[in-house]
């Protein structure tokens, strides 16, 4: 009998196809179709590159199998297969040898289940997400009904708003999805440019309520081919679409959900999202949404003039800024720290989601600062990070 395997597999319906995996693999076992990006077996050695970029936790699964699932199955997954039952009752060999492939079955098993990390999980009330509906084979075309730029003329940071309009198409896409868009042309080795992902800054019902069109915040980066590409976009070009991508960083639907909302530069579009949302489906919200929105500078800080018009009634704002002449550098972890009275309480409440998008350099410090709040007050915030993440109230993405 052929002993077990342990095999690494991804989700497709959390993957958001940003390839990150695929680029920190170090022997190239991790590839993909116009579907799925998958890992292949046979050159798998569980070297663990890939699980620290991947900003959903997506690529952090894995399988006990008694034949691995080759990369064409794979490339056809909409969803992980459940875990098959593994049975050592028709070995053959002799006691020990049984009981040596059930001791290796369970480690395997046990390994499989924990993998590196936790899986990500969707607020129990979030609306079902449609993932993967438009691939690069079959993309969705929009047309760019404007392109605006957020930030100052005299920032150093080009940070625009990105309207595209879907005309009879079903797209459907929920807050805190991301949608794929490729740069025309092709890669040096002659391969077609990889797709980017943006996240979606307009609610699933359009910038205005009831229209066909969907936004992105892009900031314009001096060698990124796709930023370039979708900035210097003019009203009436067209674009072509692949997703939408992500099944976990979701809102809560229920009046009484408390959202607490972490964010740099255009890490604050999916928040852009939450928030026109709330507004539009629970104006009546018990609880007003908090945000903690880092830049270096007002004027590089995208949608300050629009969030200032949010009454504080809806959303409670702390804008922060590292680099204003003549006072000291502030961060979000900073200011998160110095609203520990009001941060704390929450640690513990079930209602409380917690949503940290932008820079991976931020995710540290925002770490810490939870972990020093909740000391301060008792709470362990390690084990109350784990209890939120497994009900679905605790979301990471960063990049």
């Amino acid at each position: 009998m052929n002993a077990p395997v342990k095999q690494h597999v991804i989700d497709p319906e959390i993957c958001i196809r940003c390839y990150t995996c695929e680029e920190a693999c170090p022997i190239d076992a991790i590839t993909h179709n116009d579907d799925n990006v998958v890992v292949d077996v046979t050159k798998c050695n569980f070297c663990m590159n890939c699980i620290a970029p991947c900003p959903t936790g997506s690529i952090d699964n894995w399988r006990v199998v008694k034949t691995p699932y080759s990369l064409d199955e794979q490339f056809e997954w909409l969803e992980l297969p459940e875990q098959q039952e593994i049975s050592t009752t028709d070995a053959s060999g002799g006691s020990d040898t049984v009981e040596a492939l059930d001791d290796a079955v369970e480690r395997l098993l046990a390994e499989a289940h924990h993998g590196a990390g936790g899986k990500s999980v969707a607020p129990a009330s979030a609306s079902k997400p449609t993932v993967n509906l438009f691939n690069r084979a079959n993309p969705a075309i929009a047309t760019v009904q404007g392109n605006y730029r957020l930030t100052a003329e005299t920032s150093d940071s080009d940070v625009r708003h990105i309207i595209l309009d879907l005309g009879s198409q079903v797209f459907p896409v929920l807050e805190g999805q991301s949608v794929g868009v490729a740069a025309p042309g092709n890669q040096p080795n002659g391969e077609r440019n990889l797709p980017r992902l943006y996240s979606i800054s307009s609610p699933r019902d359009g910038e205005r309520p009831n229209t066909n069109n969907i936004a992105f915040t892009v900031k314009r980066e001096p060698e990124g081919l796709c930023s370039n590409y979708l900035c210097d976009l003019r009203k009436g070009d067209t674009v072509q679409l692949t997703g939408p991508f992500g099944a976990t960083f979701l809102m809560p639907n229920t009046p009484e959900a408390k959202l607490v909302m972490i964010c740099t530069g255009t890490g604050s579009a999916p928040f852009r999202a939450f928030t026109m949302r709330r507004q539009r489906s629970i104006p009546e919200a018990e609880h007003p949404m908090m945000l903690f929105f880092g830049a270096r500078t007002p004027d590089s800080l995208p949608y300050f003039g629009p969030l200032k018009k949010v009454p504080e009634s809806q959303l409670v704002q702390h804008m922060v800024f590292s680099r204003i002449d003549g006072k000291a550098k502030e961060y979000v972890q900073d200011r998160m720290i110095a609203e520990a009275k009001t941060l704390a309480p929450l640690l513990n409440d079930d209602n409380v989601y917690i949503y940290v998008c932008g820079l991976k350099a931020m995710e540290d410090g925002v770490e810490k600062a939870l972990a020093t709040i909740g000391e301060a007050t008792g709470i362990n915030w390690s084990a109350t990070k784990e209890k939120m993440r497994a009900d679905g109230r605790y979301h990471v993405e960063t990049y």
